[in-house]
Order: C-alpha cells, then structure tokens, then sequence
C-alpha cells in the first residue's frame, strides 16, 4: 500500500478474552485493517483483562494509563475509533476523554454505539438529563457506527446529522469461520449425557436475567430429566449462581464452560439443541445469528427486535420460559427445520472502509 494511503486507527474497546461481541468483531476488524495494510493497534478497556500484558493489545492500566496511550497515539497520527454502548457511565466518561484527547491533536473521532435503540441511559426519553453528554459525544465524532436504522432514528433524535452515522449490523461473515474443535474430557462429556442441550452465553451481570433462568431450568428438568444449560463465557462473578445451582439441587445438570476460544465455542454452540438467550437490551445479538446460521432453534426474551424464527418469551415470567422451552423441545425437529438462516454481509469490511476513508 502507498505509505500516503496508509491509515493508523487506535480501536478502544474490550478486547479478548473474555469472548464477547464488541471485542470479537474488533479483533476481526483490527486484522482485516492490518490485510488492507493500515496500521490498528486496541486499546483494551475489558475489566476482566485491561490489565494483563499481551501483544494483541495496549493495556489500560489506570485513567492517567488511558489517557496517555489515548493521546500519544493521536500525536502519531492515529485515528480515535471509540466503542461504547447506552449502559455504561464509565464509558461515558472514556468516551469523553477520548474524544476530547483527539480534538486537541485536531482529529475528529469515529464512534461507535453498540446494542439497541432501548438502553438503560438511551435514547433521549431514557436520561433527560444526560442529554447534553450524548450531544457532545455524537456532536465530536466524524462518524457514528450503529448496529442498524432503529438506533440511527435515535441518535438523531439527539439533533446529529444524520448523513454521518452509517448502519453496520454488528455480525459478519468472519464470525462463523472455524474448525471444528476437540472439546475437553468434562465439557464434553456433559454435552453428551444431555438431552436436550440449552446452551447460553452470559456475563455475569444483573442485565442476563441468570437467576431467573437458572430457576426455569430447574422447572424445566421435573419434566426433562436428562436436559442440561451449558453456560458459556467469562466465569467471573459467577459464585451466586454457583450457589444458586446447587440450592436448587440441579448441580449435575449445568455445566460452567467458562470462556472457550472461537473455534470451541462454535463447536459447543452447533452442538446444542437450543440456544437460549436472556438479556433484553443486546439488540439483534451476534451469538442469536451465529446460532441460527448453525440451524440451532433460539429461544430468547422478547424484546422487538429478534431474528425471524426465534422463538420468544416474556423475560419478566419465568413460566412463560419454561412453557416455550416445553414447546420447543417438543417440537424439536420441526422447529430446526424451519428455520431462516439469516442473511450474513461481510459488514466487517463495510466498517473499514467507513473507518479508513478520507
């Protein structure tokens, strides 16, 4: 590539591991920039890893840590590429650091908002007052990445133009590229005693519903005896639900697989007999399309914006998630065969033309 066409982007995001949406797409969109001979370094700000050197990313330290990588590498001429969702003040605040760290090297940062237009802090009738932030923080931005146009009608609402935020659904086609894997002797050994096999990936998070799916699971054994919820992703905060499991005497039927590796967890997702998915505020959700592009029937919490063919249920009844799961067991093989595989783009490549163009 002419050195002159070269672009230098600095993604902040989390960063693998743990295996979770933003980070796995930036990990996809970070070795895609680099095939196109652009410069991306991460800037990983996951709790769960910001800390631990590794030569995939920058390490984040502290905020006097984050601020100076921010800044040394916009006085190198790199672009800010910012990832945050409605959810969090502590993005919030990195976001606005960020920002306002690459407006003093005169550059115009990228943004891009992740999840769904219903969040905790989003849109505008969900935090009248922080009305202002958002402005500031869509106002700064170059360009406004979002997973599709029901977000977009909401940044707008905000008063940002509407010609610099581009719709990117979040999945692509790098998401279902693996190898089949040998699953370890425990985990494998699970998933082959259990039938069915509801598998689930979670944070351990209040915004997951666990507790309450845990509970419908041990409804759902008085009639399925031999069924099993492998949970998948970062074990950490998960001692409640540990103790939760055992108190509700179904310790041999869920199995904590903690956070595998891309090609693992694909394996154990196109192995499952049901996905289940739990949180309401995860837009359309990278793991529901990967599991239906692996023709495995979903089952999640209603929340307006699920793929055709998922099957939903009230996320505030949790009899309302046993009888559906019910159903769907029982109709297992009719429910597998109907299913619409979604149409997967490579938007991995449409976000790095966004992010690399003048």
């Amino acid at each position: 590539m002419n050195p002159k066409k070269r672009v230098k982007i600095l993604e902040i995001s989390s960063y693998p591991p743990p295996r979770a949406g933003w980070g796995v797409r930036v990990a996809f969109v970070k070795e895609a920039l680099i095939e196109a001979g652009h410069v991306c370094e991460v800037l990983n700000i996951a709790p769960e890893s910001r800390k631990i050197p590794s030569p995939e990313y920058l390490t984040s330290l502290n905020g006097l840590d984050y601020a100076w990588k921010v800044f040394s590498r916009c006085l190198r001429g790199y672009r800010v590429h910012m990832h945050l969702n409605g959810n969090s003040p502590k993005g919030f605040v990195l976001t606005i650091l960020a920002e306002t760290l690459s407006l003093l090297t005169f550059k115009r940062p990228a943004l891009t908002l992740h999840a769904g237009p219903e969040q905790l802090y989003f849109p505008k009738n969900r935090a009248p007052r922080l009305i202002p932030m958002f402005k500031f923080i869509f106002g700064v931005a170059r360009k406004i990445i979002c997973n599709n146009e029901a977000v977009k009608e909401k940044i707008v609402e905000y008063g940002v133009n509407p010609a610099k935020i581009v719709p990117i659904q979040a999945f692509s086609r790098q998401y279902l590229r693996f190898e089949p894997a040998r699953l370890n002797g425990a985990l494998a050994g699970f998933m082959a005693q259990r039938k069915p096999l509801i598998s689930s990936y979670v944070f351990f998070r209040p915004e997951f519903f666990i507790d309450r799916m845990v509970k419908g699971i041990a409804e759902l054994i008085k009639t399925h005896p031999e069924a099993g919820l492998l949970i998948l992703g970062s074990d950490d905060g998960s001692e409640e639900i540990r103790q939760l499991v055992k108190k509700l005497g179904i310790s041999a039927n869920v199995y904590f697989a903690g956070d595998l590796e891309h090609d693992a967890f694909l394996t154990a997702l196109s192995c499952s007999d049901i996905f289940l998915r739990t949180p309401i505020r995860d837009g359309v959700s990278s793991s529901v399309l990967e599991a239906l592009a692996l023709q495995v029937p979903v089952v999640a919490s209603e929340n307006r914006r699920r793929p055709e063919s998922v099957i939903t249920y009230d996320h505030e009844d949790i009899s309302d998630m046993v009888q559906v799961l019910n159903k769907t067991i029982a109709n297992l093989a009719a429910v597998k065969a109907q299913i619409v595989k979604p149409l997967i783009r490579d938007t991995v490549a449409e976000e790095v033309r966004v992010l690399t163009e003048k």
